[in-house]
Order: C-alpha cells, then sequence, then structure tokens
C-alpha cells in the first residue's frame, strides 16, 4: 500500500539521527579531548609541590625555646603528616574530601551533584572540589568562578596525583592551606587561636579549625565566633555522619568553652631583642630570611626576661600613679548610628593606640558624671560607675578643658583577677626604662628590656640611650684609687666643696668631717668623690673608667665627672660592672646562640667565649667589690639584700641632679643587672625619686629569678692581696705606703681649706689610735 510505513527508510531515518547524535557528542568530546591535550602542556611545573619549599617566617627564641618575634608575610608552622593528629586528618577529610583516598583527584560524582544543585537552585554556587583540587588552586591559580580556571584546576589535580602520593598531597595541603589572621596551615592556625600545638587540641577546637578552609574570613573566630560556632556544628555533625563521633560526642563539643586568642603582637616579652636579632639576622641573609624558615636561638632566658619586664613595667607604673591624671588620650569622632561607618572609625582608634600589654585601650561610648560606658579592643564592653570614676571626675564635669565624652580613648588596668576583674582608669607611662642582664662569666646577655612597650616606641635605652649614670659611676672613681693605694679604711674629707661658681651638695645635704671609703660608698657622699678625683686627677680618672669599656669622649674634662655626669648607655654599664664581677676581666656581650634552617642544619653557631680582656687586675676587682657589698649590706642597696634574702650581693645605687636619671648597677659573681628609669626628653621624676627608689626594686625582681637555686657564694681573695686586722690590702701598699687620709690635716694639725692642693690632701701617717672613724662600719 502506498501509505504503509516503509521500514527501510525507517531504520536509515533512525541511524541517521544516532550518527548525528554521536556526532554531537564526540565533536565536543574531541574538541574538549584536543583542548585538554594542548593545555595539558601548558600546565605549570609540580616543582612547587614535588620540591616542597613552605615561606616560613624567620622565628626568634629564648634559650629556653620561648618564641619572641616572628617575621614573615605568611605565618607557618610546618608539621610532618604523621606528626598531625589521626583525629584531626579524619575529620578534615569528613569535610572537605570523604572519598579523598580512592579518588583520581577529581570526584565525579561530586561535580555532578554539585552542579544540578546550581543548575535547580538560586543562591550561592555550591562546589565539589577535592582536597587535591583546592591544592591546585591555592598553589598555582586564583579563585575566579570561571570555567576555563576549573577546566585547569581539574587538568592540574589529575597530575599532582600522577606525581605525588596521596600522603604527600594531604600533608602538603594541611601545612599550606590559608586559614586566616596571617596563619596558613594548620600548625600556625592551632598557635594563632589557641595557642596550642596540635597534638594539645580537643574536639571542639579541632571542629573550628576544619571548618576555616571553606572561608577563612566569614566564619573566622576572632572576627565573628557566633559565625564560626555555627560553622563548628555543621563539621561536628559531619564528623558524626563520617562515624568519628557520637551524637553525644559531638554535643559535649559544642558546649565545650573556646579559649580564642585574638591576633596581637607576639609575646611581647622582648620586642626590642626580637627587631635587634631580626636586623641581624637580615643583615647576615638578606631578605629571603623572611622566608627561609630560619630560627634563632638566643642567650636570653624566658623567666628572667618576664621578670625584668613585668619589674620595669610595674615601676613604670607605679611612679605614674603618683602622677596626676592628664587627660584623655585621644580623642576620635564616632558615628552615632550603628552600622559599618561606626566599626570603620572604631577599628581606626585601636589601629592607633593598641593595647600595651596589661594597659587596655579603651574607647568610651557614653559618658556622664555617674556612668562610663566602654569599648575595649576585644569588643567587650565595660560600664564603670562610683570609686571608679573619681580619677575622672574633674574631666566629667559639663564644660571641663579637656572632657571624657564619648570617642575619648582611655587607658584601663585590671585590678582584680582575670576571673574576677576590677577594672580601673589608669593611664599610659610618660617615663622609659631600661633592664639588662648577663652573665658576667661569658657575656651572654640574659634578659634586656629595652622600654616601656615595643608598641609605643622602638628606641631601644639599653643600647641607645645615653644618659648621666650619676653615683653608679663612682664605684670606677674608687677602683682607680685602690690602684694607688687606696683601701676600705681610707679617710677622706665629707666637708663641702667650692671650685669657682661650682658648688656641688651631698644628696642629702649633710656633711661630716670624715668617713672611710666603705662609709663614703654606701652612703653614696659625694663630697668624698670629687676629693678623689681631685687627689688623681680628672685626665687619670677618665683613663681608667675606658678600662671598663666606657667611651671616654663621653666623660667630662672637669671635675664633674666625679658625679658620673657624663653619658653612659645601660648595655656599656652592665658590661663595666661585669668586670668587677668576673675578677676584673672583661667579656663581649652578645645574644645570638645559633641559626638553624627548617631541617634543622645549624647556619651560624656562636663560639664558645674565650679569656676575656683583662680590664684591671683581680685583687682591683676583689677590693672594690668589698666596699660594693657595704653598699648593699649597710648602705643605699640594703633593701636589695633584703628582698632577695642574700649577703651575696654587690652593687649602687644612682641618682643624678633633681632626680633626672635613676639606675642601679649590681651583680652576683654569676649575674649582672643594670636598671635605668628616667623621661626620654630629661626632667625630674620628682623630688622623692630615688636609684633605689625607682630602678632597685626592677633589679631584685629580675635577679629573684636569675639567682633562684644559686648558693651563697663568697670571694675568694686573689694572691697580692693581704688582710691586716681584717682590712684588705694590696701586699706592697700596707702601713705607711696606703693611703690613710685624703682632703684631712694628720692628727693634730689645723685643718686645711678644701681648695687645698693634691699635695696637701695626701697624708701618708695612719691614723689615730683609737679613732672612731677609722674602722669601717
Amino acid at each position: 500500500m502506498d501509505g504503509a510505513p516503509n521500514p527501510l527508510l525507517a531504520r536509515r531515518r533512525w541511524r541517521g539521527l544516532l550518527l548525528a547524535a554521536a556526532v554531537l557528542l564526540l565533536v565536543p568530546l574531541a574538541v574538549l579531548g584536543i583542548a585538554a591535550a594542548a593545555t595539558w602542556q601548558q600546565l605549570p611545573s609540580l616543582e612547587r609541590l614535588t620540591d616542597y619549599q613552605p615561606k616560613e617566617p624567620l622565628r626568634i627564641l629564648t634559650s629556653d625555646g620561648v618564641l619572641i618575634g616572628e617575621y614573615g608575610t605568611e605565618r607557618r608552622r610546618f608539621v610532618p603528616l604523621d606528626e598531625i593528629p589521626p583525629a584531626l586528618r579524619d575529620a578534615l577529610l569528613a569535610v572537605e574530601d570523604r572519598d579523598f583516598w580512592v579518588h583520581p583527584g577529581v570526584d565525579v560524582s561530586g561535580i555532578l551533584r554539585a552542579l544540578w544543585r546550581n543548575l535547580t537552585h538560586s543562591g550561592p554556587r555550591h562546589g565539589a572540589s577535592t582536597i587535591t583540587q583546592q591544592l591546585a588552586r591555592d598553589t598555582f591559580l586564583t579563585k575566579q568562578q570561571l570555567w576555563s580556571r576549573k577546566f585547569v584546576e581539574l587538568l592540574l589535580s589529575l597530575k599532582i596525583e600522577r606525581e605525588l602520593s596521596k600522603q604527600q598531597i594531604l600533608e602538603i595541603y594541611m601545612n599550606q592551606i590559608f586559614m586566616g589572621n596571617r596563619a596558613y596551615g594548620f600548625g600556625a592556625a592551632a598557635e594563632r587561636y589557641f595557642g596550642k600545638e596540635l597534638q594539645q587540641l580537643n574536639t571542639a577546637e579541632i571542629a573550628m579549625l576544619v571548618g576555616l578552609p571553606k572561608d577563612p574570613v566569614r566564619v573566622n573566630p576572632v572576627s565573628n565566633l557566633a559565625r564560626a560556632k555555627k560553622r563548628q556544628a555543621v563539621v561536628l555533625g559531619m564528623m558524626v555522619s563520617a562515624g568519628q563521633l557520637s551524637a553525644d560526642e559531638a554535643e559535649a563539643a559544642k558546649q565545650t568553652p573556646l579559649s580564642i586568642r585574638r591576633p596581637k603582637r607576639m609575646s611581647s616579652i622582648a620586642d626590642h631583642v626580637a627587631e635587634m636579632v631580626r636586623a641581624q639576622v637580615v643583615e647576615r641573609f638578606g631578605e629571603e630570611a623572611y622566608e627561609r624558615g630560619l630560627e634563632v636561638s638566643t642567650t636570653l632566658l624566658a623567666e628572667e626576661q618576664r621578670a625584668a619586664q613585668a619589674g620595669l613595667r610595674r615601676a613604670l607604673f607605679d611612679l605614674e600613679r603618683r602622677q596626676a591624671f592628664r587627660g584623655p588620650e585621644a580623642q576620635f569622632e564616632l558615628p552615632a548610628q550603628e552600622g559599618a561607618a561606626l566599626d570603620v572609625a572604631i577599628d581606626r582608634a585601636f589601629d592607633r593606640h593598641p593595647d600595651l600589654g596589661e594597659l587596655r585601650a579603651a574607647l568610651v561610648l557614653r559618658a556622664s558624671p555617674t556612668e562610663l560606658a566602654l569599648l575595649l579592643a576585644d569588643g567587650e564592653e565595660l560600664l564603670l560607675k562610683a570609686e571608679a570614676l573619681r580619677p575622672l571626675a574633674r574631666w566629667l564635669k559639663p564644660g571641663a578643658e579637656k572632657p571624657v565624652q564619648r570617642g575619648s580613648l582611655l587607658r584601663l588596668l585590671n585590678a582584680g583577677t582575670a576571673e574576677k576583674p576590677r577594672w580601673a582608669v589608669s593611664q599610659a607611662p610618660q617615663a622609659e626604662g631600661a633592664v639588662v642582664t648577663l652573665d658576667p662569666r661569658t657575656g651572654a646577655i640574659r634578659a634586656l628590656v629595652g622600654g616601656f612597650d615595643f608598641a609605643r616606641g622602638q628606641f631601644n635605652h639599653v643600647t641607645q640611650a645615653y644618659r648621666q649614670p650619676g653615683s653608679s659611676f663612682k664605684p670606677f672613681i674608687y677602683s682607680a684609687l685602690i690602684e694607688r693605694g687606696g683601701w676600705s679604711g681610707t679617710l677622706v674629707s665629707d666637708q663641702p666643696f667650692e671650685m669657682g661658681d661650682w658648688a656641688p651638695k651631698n644628696y642629702d645635704d649633710t656633711y661630716e668631717e670624715m668617713l672611710t671609703l666603705r662609709q663614703a660608698i654606701a652612703r653614696s657622699k659625694n663630697m668624698v668623690s670629687i676629693r678623689l678625683v681631685e687627689l688623681m686627677g680628672v685626665q687619670a680618672v677618665r683613663q681608667w673608667v675606658a678600662q671598663f669599656g666606657l667611651e671616654i669622649e663621653r666623660q667630662p674634662k672637669d671635675m664633674t665627672v666625679a658625679l658620673g655626669s657624663g653619658a653612659v648607655t645601660p648595655m656599656q654599664m652592665a658590661g663595666a660592672y661585669a668586670v668587677f664581677a668576673n675578677r676584673g676581666v672583661a667579656q663581649p656581650t652578645w645574644l645570638i646562640e645559633r641559626i638553624r634552617d627548617p631541617s634543622g642544619q645549624v647556619l651560624f653557631q656562636a663560639e664558645a667565649p674565650g679569656e676575656g680582656r683583662r680590664a684591671i687586675s683581680e685583687r682591683n676587682a676583689f677590693m672594690t667589690n668589698q666596699l660594693l657589698s657595704a653598699v648593699m649590706r649597710e648602705g643605699t642597696g640594703a633593701s636589695g639584700s633584703a628582698l632577695l634574702n642574700r649577703w651575696d650581693l654587690y652593687g649602687k645605687t644612682g641618682t643624678t641632679n633633681d632626680a633626672v636619671d635613676a639606675w642601679f648597677a649590681g651583680f652576683h659573681p654569676t649575674r649582672v643587672g643594670v636598671v635605668w628609669i628616667g623621661y626620654p626628653q630629661p626632667r625630674s621624676l620628682g623630688s622623692r625619686e630615688t636609684g633605689g627608689g625607682l630602678a632597685l626594686p626592677v633589679w631584685a625582681s629580675a635577679m629573684k629569678v636569675a639567682l633562684a637555686g644559686q648558693p651563697l657564694t663568697t670571694l675568694e681573695p686573689p694572691d697580692g692581696v693581704v688582710d691586716i686586722e681584717g682590712q684588705w690590702f694590696y701586699e706592697e701598699l700596707t702601713g705607711e705606703l696606703a693611703i690613710q687620709r685624703i682632703g684631712l690635716p694628720p692628727p693634730g694639725e689645723a685643718a686645711s681649706s678644701p681648695s687645698d692642693a693634691a699635695s696637701d690632701l695626701l697624708a701618708l701617717q695612719p691614723p689615730a689610735a683609737g679613732d672612731p672613724t677609722s674602722a669601717p662600719r
């Protein structure tokens, strides 16, 4: 029949359709294959992964392994895969890539599921990137949502899987992935957010970290803890579905409190030291020092450093509490309405005025004479009332010249505990200080605090601040006299001294007819030091102190040198006092013990200290130390011995004219410590401030830690000295050859004028029998 279908024609039509369909299918596949082949040839070398060299920062540690500084754009702690806790590895794979161990680098089923989800639903696109794909993207590509980029990413993933083992891929990923707050890899993130090693993490912390790779900015626990907790809950749920946790364990982890560390400067116990070391390392290795993962061990001891820093900050806060409140530290315009503009203004304020250690920055949100609402840098809000507002009373009154109002920047100190804080209004100390301790036997620096806070000022007062040493300079003058025959019982006039218009005074403005050297140094008498310099000559004294490492050109060429009117740094004073502590031998000070690369290879190792330089004789150091012992037992430094409950200490206080500089320099045979406190622009610290009151407690704070466990030590007399009735002399300068009286007439003669020539000042007759001032007290 004409109308009947033609089977042959129908079959031909179906074959044509099938052929057309095959062509339509095969042509794109062929094109895709050709594109893949061409792209494959252009894929980058995988050397960055096969020879993985992560950018690791320069890390600076104390001698006992405490991190004190880190420099580099990426903070990373490379942790080998076999040292990463299995619970953390398994949790990551449960969330990011469940089929990691079996897929070839690309999860086809996951891609199809994500594609269908994106085609059928609105909202954010879903991805199905495996860990290998994420590694390919983060190492070689960008995060642009382009099909071309995804195509290259897929090919790169296949290539990575061909050239690296699954273990290598996972190890690199877990050390390379960005985790927010400049932290790269899980090791750095654990330290950054929790202050822990990976092995110390609990389940709640593991879940928090595993949630970060998805969006380390939006789910960051520092900037948005609520959102991070939601992501943590999702991760815990996925761990339950993967059989890694029970429902009860996941719920317990959700309820586990998290102690999140806010990003801040490093430990800050030794910022000035870290900067000193950074500069030296970069000078040696160049800019690549910031990426090579170098680890520098210093000579510092962490607990001693902490004690030195805490002691100095405590002294500066105590000094500041004796000053009047100066009003708000700064004033900022804060928008009235909540929103982005207010957040920006708040961030700007805290960026310009960061927390200074325990001295917290606080922005005033609302102010009245009876109530003050404050915001801390970490987002905590406080309300101060009643007694806490007393220091601010005049600044809260209407019409105050410099009022405390919305936008004012104040400082707070916690006078309570972490559990029960009691906030008090304070202010940043205007005075500065410096502390340095070292081992006199080796020259190794054990603690160095260059100022109140590195964030406030990078000037290193230990090494850069030249200040008048005041009475802490006097031991060098006494040492010079001992070399000429002086001894602890030498009598010296303490009567007023005048030279032209110069009429110096004793600190207490009291004067006695005569004092022994021991009495004079213990009580820090200026008139005695002046007469010693007059006897020996200014130039001779300048040359003598240069032997201790003090710069001769910075010491005055007139009689004021007797009162320490020259200029020294705290580091120079520490080295100079170390000469006394080390039996007359000067050792160069040093700070870097060794430098290692990430593999542990030593690139630099400090040489063992040599014999040092003989600065003064051992017997001179011994006899000078007898005088310095008197300072600590019965003189201006006695409170230091009481604080430490030791009698084997030696030192000297120092307070310059008008209390502009306050010093204490002292030592034990195993440790030297020097403390200086003063204003950056020299001015009086206060009429009642002294080296003994300000600097000595700081010294004692550091020395308490440094000398813990050290037995009491008696100095053994060296060769060349003799003991005559409890007094030490140079063996060739005894009897009439020892200096008996300075600035005093022989017994029975009339007193000479204070301006007698040196020939009249020196009389070799022994003191009169029974003279009560002839023996030290």
